[in-house]
């Protein structure tokens, strides 16, 4: 039984990814097509009139063939004219080729690359491995205080101006910092990505889904901050308390980490350079200073000038550069000019599996028809039939009913934005019908949207941050799933508490 226990191994990503792809075609035999009519929704955001186009909840109709059957569309091994060109065998092609430079599966992809490759050249100056030593002897056995340190920060950025992507550079210095401290990569990615999405599922501004989900509602976006502030002053706390009685348990125990194996490169690195204190020449701060000025750079423009993945990236890569050239004129590591196009190249290639898995998850969509709500999908039947089901419930009930519906259907959308274009349209109007509040809707779309962005597969910006710690999703989900379960019951309460009290 043990021999048998110890050779289970979890899926490799790709695998998982590839079973809900061919889950999402058996879908497709019996789920018949589906599409809604648009609308213009007009809102403020920022003291600014905003426009957005979304479905019109009560024009839901079913493709009919000409004799008036309801149709279905079962997806072909290869794509079709009639079906887009895309089918089951080609959604890694055609995933990856999905959207534009400002989103979805081509800009994010992009992304990751850049990153990883700007970071390969700061990484290669050893100005991080460094700085981490430093940031060590300055703790002096109170590491554990950057943790609620770190958590706050990362909790704001994604709660005030909807970070996401951007901790992806930054899980790359924490990974490395809190390994070189005794703990491990999961530690890191808690305190970085895992804790914006806290911020930016319990928000009482994020411009990226808040603010539409309102909109889209009819409600200000500012409106509900009562509830929403001490909300987000709860689940920051609460990710504290969880982080860091893992990492607790994790310093007297490394091996009990799901990131044990994955972390070994790092802590055999640390391990031969041993107690002996690396240079920290003045090359090395200026790369540091770089990297710094560069997130000061990051945040300005996204809150000030609305910059996105086009423009960071941009900002990342030169970063990079600088860092590289610094590296060069320092000699950093006897770096050589041509030291700067090789480590952007091994950088990129580090995380050239989570940009693939981007393009693969955008292939699930791809079966089910897209994300358009005028185009006959089979997605857009899952939606109008589970909004249905939740109809003849207490509005306790129903509230904790669109909570779960929320969870489930990120899998599919994982864009907040999207996911609020797509599915508020519905469930504004059908709290109404249930009796429950707009305001209750909206909170259980924040809970529902972000707090499932750490542990779904399909997450773009949870697979480059994961390989930017170099864990694989399979052993990742299995210390999440502990604190997804905490998350389910906390959001549960908040559900309640939000009907009970009467949110509007």
């Amino acid at each position: 039984m043990e021999k048998k226990r110890q050779s289970f191994q979890m899926p490799h990503t790709f695998i998982i990814i590839f079973g809900v792809i061919l889950f999402a075609a058996v879908l497709t035999m019996f789920i018949p097509l589906g599409q809604y009519d648009t609308k213009e929704v007009t809102y403020m955001q920022n003291g600014s009139e905003k426009t957005r186009t979304v479905l019109d909840p009560d024009s839901f109709r079913y493709v009919l063939d000409e004799n008036g059957n309801k149709m279905t569309k079962l997806a072909p091994l290869f794509g079709t004219e009639d079906f887009g060109g895309q089918g089951i065998l080609n959604y890694v092609f055609e995933g990856m080729t999905v959207g534009d430079k400002n989103g979805t599966a081509v800009g994010i992809i992009a992304f990751i690359l850049v990153v990883g490759g700007a970071f390969g050249i700061v990484i290669r100056t050893g100005a991080v491995e460094s700085g981490i030593m430093r940031v060590i002897a300055m703790t002096n056995g109170r590491e554990i205080l950057l943790i609620p340190i770190l958590v706050v920060l990362f909790s704001l950025g994604g709660a005030i101006f909807g970070m996401g992507e951007e901790a992806i550079p930054f899980v790359m210095i924490l990974v490395p910092m809190f390994i070189a401290m005794g703990y491990d990569a999961v530690v890191g990615i808690m305190c970085s990505y895992v804790s914006t999405q806290i911020g930016f599922g319990s928000s009482w501004q994020n411009p990226f889904s808040l603010a539409v989900a309102q909109g889209v509602s009819g409600l200000p976006v500012m409106s509900g901050a009562w509830f929403r502030i001490p909300m987000w002053i709860f689940f920051t706390g609460l990710t504290i308390v969880f982080t860091m009685r893992y990492a607790v348990k994790i310093k007297k125990n490394p091996q009990m980490s799901v990131a044990y194996e994955s972390d070994e490169g790092y802590r055999r690195e640390f391990s031969r350079k041993g107690s002996e204190m690396p240079p920290f020449t003045l090359g090395h701060k200026l790369v540091l200073l770089t990297i710094a000025a560069c997130m000061v750079w990051t945040i300005w423009g996204v809150v000030s000038e609305g910059y996105y993945i086009p423009e960071i990236a941009s900002q990342f890569f030169v970063m990079g550069l600088a860092a590289g050239i610094i590296g060069v004129a320092f000699h950093l590591n006897d770096m050589k000019l041509n030291d700067i196009a090789t480590s952007f190249e091994r950088g990129a290639a580090d995380l050239l599996g989570a940009a693939m898995c981007v393009g693969m998850a955008q292939g699930i969509i791809i079966i089910l028809g897209g994300t358009s709500a005028t185009d006959g999908t089979v997605l857009n039947t899952i939606l109008h039939g589970i909004s249905e089901g939740m109809q003849g419930f207490p509005a306790v009930v129903s509230a904790w009913l669109m909570y779960l519906f929320q969870s489930v259907f990120n899998f599919f959308v994982v864009s907040g934005s999207g996911q609020a274009a797509l599915t508020m349209p519905v469930m504004a109007p059908l709290a109404d019908l249930v009796g429950v509040e707009r305001q209750v809707a909206v909170v259980a779309f924040q809970l529902g949207d972000a707090f499932t962005n750490f542990i779904v597969p399909t997450s773009g910006c949870l697979l480059g941050a994961l390989a930017a710690a170099k864990l694989d999703w399979g052993k990742w989900a299995k210390f999440q799933i502990k604190f997804q379960a905490v998350l389910i019951v906390c959001a549960t309460v908040t559900m309640i508490l939000a009907v009970l009290l009467g949110l509007s």
